[in-house]
């Protein structure tokens, strides 16, 4: 098996393993709950095999995933890992909504901490932007909690460059999580800049499309009833069969390289840069063994090309959201921090 190297995630201090694992699949929104053992099994694999930089949420189940989490850590696990969670999505008066109010940070670290059966989290993420909260507001509070040793790192996920800026004027921000892909790269334009000219790191959830580079539209025939995939645009009928020529070109690609369609589609992922880490998820351990292998895969600057050229924006189709209103698109990534909430995307 590859060797995982290690990195630098930001200018603060935080060193991960070059590709991580995001855990949400294991117990929400991509079909019924997985098998706790098998899981806990799967993410103690992950740890002895290289893979210690873990991403979970509290909104994942909702809480269900930080709760496994911090079974799979005891027995000398935890010791061993990095461990990034997130706050900002929850239910206040009864009703989902984007939370960055001082309270409700910290009784959603507090709360965190104790799911999780941990002294610290190493790595602190707003997941949604509270528009309602000056971003000031909210890294104040978590500032006080890096220096009362709570947490180690501020991140942000889905920001835009204006909130990235003012948020890392308050207390440096060690990085940023957005969806980063062959089929999803208009963050390229505004946001990857910004985070490095400020020495932030990039963590890239989704590199895999949400699985469609592993098996292109044979993915959406296999979904359960349950799986949040299934409404998604870039997975509905005509938006799919055009997709498919994307999945095609880089199956072709890869057949060439001697190496699997998402192994490829990790890989260049991997080739962004040494400042970005991808954190694929699984449920299975022969799935993370081939992600692995993804790191010792390697493009040429000419495939590099050929790649993104075939991985354009005009050969995709869909938005990353669904939307009611119409509203939110992928190009907004630029302007706006949140999507509407009924549009939410977990990740």
């Amino acid at each position: 098996m590859a060797t995982v190297r290690r990195m630098k995630l930001g200018s603060q201090g935080l060193e991960v393993s070059a590709q991580g694992l995001g855990c949400m699949g294991m117990s929400a929104l991509y079909g019924p709950p997985k098998p706790e053992p098998d899981m806990i099994a799967l993410i103690r694999h992950a740890i002895n095999s290289g893979i210690t930089f873990l991403d979970t949420s509290d909104i994942y189940g909702p809480h269900t995933n930080e709760i496994l989490l911090g079974k799979a850590f005891k027995g000398g696990f935890r010791e061993r890992a990095e461990l990034a969670t997130k706050f900002g999505i929850g239910i206040v008066d009864g009703k989902y909504g984007y939370h960055g109010d001082p309270a409700y940070v910290r009784a959603a670290c507090e709360a965190s901490l104790k799911r999780l059966d941990v002294d610290c989290i190493d790595l602190y993420y707003q997941h949604r932007i509270d528009t309602q909260t000056p971003i000031e507001v909210t890294i104040g509070e978590l500032k006080k909690l890096v220096e009362e040793g709570k947490i180690k790192y501020i991140g942000l996920s889905e920001a835009s460059a204006s909130t990235i800026r003012r948020a890392h004027a308050v207390h440096p921000i060690t990085a940023v999580q957005l969806e980063w892909s062959l089929w999803t790269r208009d963050v390229e334009e505004d946001i990857i800049p910004t985070c490095r000219e400020l020495g932030i790191g990039i963590v890239a959830y989704s590199p895999l499309g949400r699985g469609f580079f592993s098996s292109g539209s044979k993915l959406a025939e296999s979904l359960s009833e349950g799986d949040y995939r299934k409404h998604l645009p870039r997975f509905q009928p005509g938006n799919l069969e055009h997709n498919q020529k994307l999945f095609e070109c880089v199956n072709e690609i890869a057949a060439n390289k001697g190496c699997t369609p998402s192994q490829l589609a990790l890989a260049w992922v991997h080739h962004q840069g040494d400042d970005v880490c991808p954190i694929p998820g699984t449920t299975k351990i022969a799935n993370l063994n081939e992600n692995i292998e993804a790191l010792s895969v390697k493009i040429t600057p000419e495939e590099m090309a050929e790649l993104e050229a075939i991985a354009s924006a005009d050969n995709v189709k869909g938005d990353r959201y669904p939307s009611s209103s119409g509203t939110y698109k992928s190009s907004t990534y630029k302007t706006a921090d949140t999507p509407p909430l009924s549009s939410w995307n977990p990740s």
